[in-house]
């Protein structure tokens, strides 16, 4: 697979956190291969006696991406896959569809004449392929000094590549989430975590934080073919002023530099402002590149969703996708 988001595995991560099931539609054709991996949901109510179901990309990013296909060919062979995927739809019952596209990938590119496709905010990536010394080319002046302060101060940090399990990162997780009065969408159960060092464990990468032996801060990050994205990560708070974060953004740079990894990838901020305080925090670590990211919105089967919507007494053309599940606030 091109990144870890696209592998199956991956996708059956999030069949209890999404409540449905993973799916792939593999299209193969003359001109080239599509792969498009979603989570299928049923959705709550039947309609005309009928149940109907949407679909989503599982959480991070993903949507249907072109694996192989000459140039010339691309934009004929999307508009085969519409036609092979519309009827899929069509079966299965599928009444729409929300995608988050890989902003490393831009994989939207490719689908623009299919789906409704919004830029919603700018990524952070630190290039550590383009560098000798990405700390020193990405990483801002402050954002230097403060790991020079923190690491004169006795901060030290490990990077545990295939953790065997999860254990200590759950802990400093669930303390952060509950910190941040996080949605309940991001608190993880065990058995997420359990899966995740069991099934995807040899793309998994711990990075730790330590003060005087004890642990203070830990990052979560995918590697996959070259790619290093960062996951999840927590922190303790009576040691915010030791910039744990810090210290394990320069660790985990310097550990993908050094293996040969061509991008860490922190995401963006929680909005679509340019001003996103989160979005601005990350910057710090890579000035040079940003990546976009893009959303894909469908509706495959316009009768029922129009029904789906005033069975739920919710405006056609809400600002929420699919408006049908608006009071009921489902994430996408």
């Amino acid at each position: 697979m091109i990144d870890i988001y696209f592998d199956s595995k991956y996708g059956r991560l999030y069949e209890k956190v999404e409540d449905g099931s993973c799916e792939i539609f593999d299209f193969n054709h003359m001109l080239g291969k599509v792969r498009h991996m979603y989570i299928k949901r049923e959705i709550p109510g039947h309609i005309d006696g009928s149940v109907y179901y949407d679909i989503v990309t599982p959480y991070g990013y993903g949507g249907p991406v072109i694996t192989g296909s000459r140039p010339e060919c691309r934009q004929e062979l999307v508009r085969e896959f519409k036609k092979a995927f519309s009827r899929h739809c069509s079966h299965q019952r599928i009444v729409s569809e929300f995608i988050r596209f890989h902003p490393l990938l831009d994989n939207a590119r490719d689908f623009k004449k299919i789906y409704d496709v919004q830029l919603m905010r700018p990524t952070v990536g630190t290039n550590l392929l383009a560098h000798e010394d990405p700390v020193a080319e990405e990483l801002s002046k402050t954002t230097r000094k403060n790991i020079r302060r923190a690491l004169r101060e006795g901060v030290k940090y490990r990077v545990i590549e295939n953790p065997d399990n999860l254990e200590a990162f759950k802990d400093i997780y669930y303390t952060t989430m509950k910190r941040k009065n996080a949605d309940d969408y991001y608190f993880f159960g065990d058995d997420y975590f359990d899966e995740l060092a069991k099934t995807l464990g040899d793309h998994l990468l711990v990075t730790e934080a330590l003060y005087n032996g004890k642990i203070i801060g830990m990052t979560l990050t995918f590697k996959y073919n070259k790619l290093l994205h960062t996951h999840l990560s927590g922190t303790y708070e009576d040691f915010h002023h030791l910039y744990p974060v810090y210290i394990m953004q320069y660790a985990t740079i310097r550990w993908g530099k050094e293996r040969g990894y061509h991008l860490l990838h922190g995401g963006g901020g929680l909005t679509n402002s340019l001003n996103d305080s989160l979005y601005l925090f990350k910057k710090q670590f890579g000035k040079h590149q940003s990546f976009g990211f893009q959303v894909g919105k469908k509706v495959w089967n316009p009768e029922v969703y129009s029904k789906l919507c005033e069975a739920a007494n919710v405006n056609l053309e809400s600002d929420f996708f699919p408006a049908y599940r608006a009071k009921v606030g489902s994430k996408v």
